[in-house]
């Protein structure tokens, strides 16, 4: 499983920096940082330099990486490929589909991320980056959310919109341009409840 889950890993930063013989290089003029394991302290620190609520703050379970690589392949590569990304925004609806996706996979731009290409983030909720999938059900991303010490207990009952950012340190300014994009872009969601949850991916990419 292990061996398996690394080819995926391989697969997700081949994605995200395109194939190059110059990976280090591009990777430090993106701004990002070695992978590795990080304690909820270090997760705390990089929390407030991003400006995300710590009620709202979460750490994805490890075993959420074993649970993409269980699904099937046939006919579902490129979307499980997608949901292995390490920068992602989902908005899930009230009915719990899944109403946009963002991921790092088809932002293009360089040095920066372009969240807002085409003009995307002009509504809420945005238009949709990747293609839109069913494979990663609402109730699932919450299964494997782990919420940290000052995270508050909520209802997804009482939301019309939740949205899942992806972020880690390892991403460096590229995970806060994310969330500040997505800040952003809910402050359009007019007469809509929104709850916007934030989970650390540090620990999965420094497992696998």
């Amino acid at each position: 499983m292990v061996r398996r889950l690394s080819i995926w890993k391989f697969l997700t930063l081949t994605c995200l920096f395109g194939l190059t013989g110059c990976t280090s290089i591009v990777t430090g003029l993106y701004g990002l940082k070695e992978i590795r394991a990080v304690d909820e302290k270090t997760i705390a620190h990089f929390s407030k330099k991003y400006n995300i609520p710590p009620t709202d703050s979460y750490e994805l379970d490890t075993a959420y990486f074993t649970f993409l690589s269980s699904l099937d392949t046939t006919g579902h590569k490129t979307q499980i490929k997608n949901h292995f990304q390490p920068l992602q925004a989902l908005y899930y609806n009230k009915d719990g589909q899944l109403e946009s996706f963002q991921v790092n996979c088809y932002t293009g731009g360089f040095p920066n991320l372009l969240w807002d290409r085409d003009n995307i983030m002009a509504t809420f909720p945005p238009e949709h980056q990747a293609p839109l999938d069913s494979i990663v059900s609402l109730e699932t991303q919450l299964k494997y959310l782990k919420p940290l010490p000052q995270a508050e207990r909520f209802s997804a009952d009482a939301y019309d919109y939740i949205v899942i950012v992806y972020w880690s340190r390892f991403m460096g300014r590229q995970s806060k341009r994310l969330i500040r994009t997505v800040q952003n872009n809910s402050k359009l969601a007019t007469g809509k409840k929104v709850k916007i949850i934030y989970a650390n991916t540090d620990n999965v990419f420094a497992r696998y």
